[in-house]
């Protein structure tokens, strides 16, 4: 995609939504560590329905290690791979309370330290927690990346890397937001909407596809696309 083409795909996103945020609900930053760790392979939905009550509970590591393996398990037993995911979370939690006094480091290499938490986690929490410009690739931007020209790669890194060499100010912020958001209800993986996509014009996907029967615009209400997030890496 041409760098006038990028700046004008992301200055519409913008209009269209000023303020993109997660759809992951938290309530501090080691809370949103928990939530995005829990989103491997599950939704957005799925996880808030189980962290909702979780979260009004246990809200630091110390208690989360005083909740224990047991009962954190009976809260997040709706959501895929929950067993391994419980044992890092009582983990991640443990090196936090040893090695960070409690606090989540607004630091990528000591994120990534953390059970659980790889390149992914680590980009959102960077982002959402510290305000750092970080792209989070999961399976949505990977997809619109490649599907629109924007950033191809054949690794969610590759198109990171790309995302990060090809965003310009002012949209490096909230660039990833915009990206899973039009990914999750627009750009979907099995049939794009490219009758009501505000980019369609500057995106490569070939061919675009047609509205269906008694729907037409951009403006129709979008549903979300229920694919899971991609493992993290």
């Amino acid at each position: 995609m041409k760098k006038a083409d990028v700046i004008a795909f992301y200055a519409r996103l913008a209009e269209a939504d000023p303020h993109p945020e997660t759809e992951l609900e938290f309530v501090n930053p080691y809370t949103l560590v928990v939530a995005v760790a829990l989103s491997a392979q599950a939704t957005d939905v799925g996880v808030n329905k189980a962290t909702r009550a979780l979260f009004r509970a246990v809200d630091t590591p110390e208690k989360m290690v005083a909740l224990g393996l047991d009962d954190l398990k009976r809260h997040i037993r709706t959501i895929g791979l929950y067993n391994t995911k419980a044992k890092n979370v009582i983990a991640l939690s443990q090196m936090l309370i040893d090695e960070y006094g409690g606090e989540v480091p607004n630091d990528r290499a000591a994120l990534e330290r953390l059970p659980g938490v790889g390149r992914k986690t680590a980009n959102v929490v960077l982002n959402v927690a510290f305000g750092a410009e970080t792209f989070a690739v999961d399976t949505h931007i990977f997809r619109v990346g490649n599907r629109t020209g924007l950033a191809h790669g054949k690794t969610p890194l590759a198109v990171e890397l790309k995302l990060d060499k090809a965003t310009p100010q002012p949209f490096r912020l909230h660039a990833h937001h915009w990206l899973i958001l039009h990914g999750r209800y627009v750009c979907k993986a099995r049939t794009p909407e490219c009758w009501r996509c505000i980019v369609s014009d500057l995106c490569a996907f070939k061919p675009k596809t047609p509205p269906p029967k008694g729907r037409s615009g951009p403006h129709t209400p979008p549903e979300a696309d229920a694919e899971s997030a991609i493992v993290d890496t």
